[in-house]
């Protein structure tokens, strides 16, 4: 009797615990890579490096695809924004400069914005499947000598699944999209060339 009353009370304890799971915010924390190869240009100059957020909100989106906050997906920027600076540093310092935060009359600078991260709710067109569709967009700005070049770098990904992804699956999705994206932005030869001017 205390046995059945028991695995009854667990069984509760355990629905309840997943019912919490899925009606609470996604709070992500990104780490995201770059893996690609920098074009080799510099010669050890000074290139001031910033890293920023350009986003309008840290919102990205929402697991159901409506706009209710238990199942919005959540990526700060006080967060995020400190592994990108990482990421544009090293990508910096591979390419042959040498990076820093400090700016300084007439050194070249480099600045990488995350324009906007979006994580949305997509129509498959099968039954018992649904998708999500990712997307992040960054923009990167060099200057030295007076000119400009700005790059803008998009990555998408549309991912199919039958069972809502939790929180550690859109990590890693969005981990992979944001790589992505960087990869994309530090290939780019005509930011190397112009640093190197």
């Amino acid at each position: 009797m205390l046995r059945r009353q028991f695995l009854k009370m667990s069984g509760i304890l355990l629905a309840s615990a997943w019912l919490a799971g899925c009606a609470s915010p996604h709070y992500l924390q990104l780490n995201p890579q770059r893996s690609a190869a920098v074009p080799q240009a510099g010669q050890g100059q000074q290139v001031t490096v910033i890293a920023q957020d350009g986003r309008a909100t840290e919102v990205i989106g929402s697991r159901s695809g409506q706009s209710m906050a238990t199942s919005q997906i959540i990526v700060h920027s006080h967060e995020l924004i400190p592994r990108l600076q990482e990421q544009a540093q090293r990508a910096v310092r591979d390419m042959g400069f040498s990076p820093t935060t400090e700016p300084a009359a007439g050194r070249p600078s480099l600045t990488l914005v995350l324009e906007s991260l979006a994580y949305r709710k997509g129509d498959s067109g099968q039954p018992l499947v649904d998708e999500a569709r990712l997307e992040a967009v960054f923009r990167a700005e060099a200057k030295n000598q007076g000119t400009t070049y700005t790059g803008t770098y998009t990555s998408r990904r549309t991912q199919g699944y039958a069972l809502k992804p939790d929180r550690d699956a859109n990590t890693r999705m969005l981990n992979d999209l944001l790589s992505d994206a960087l990869n994309r932005a530090f290939s780019d030869p005509e930011l190397a060339n112009l640093l190197a001017r």
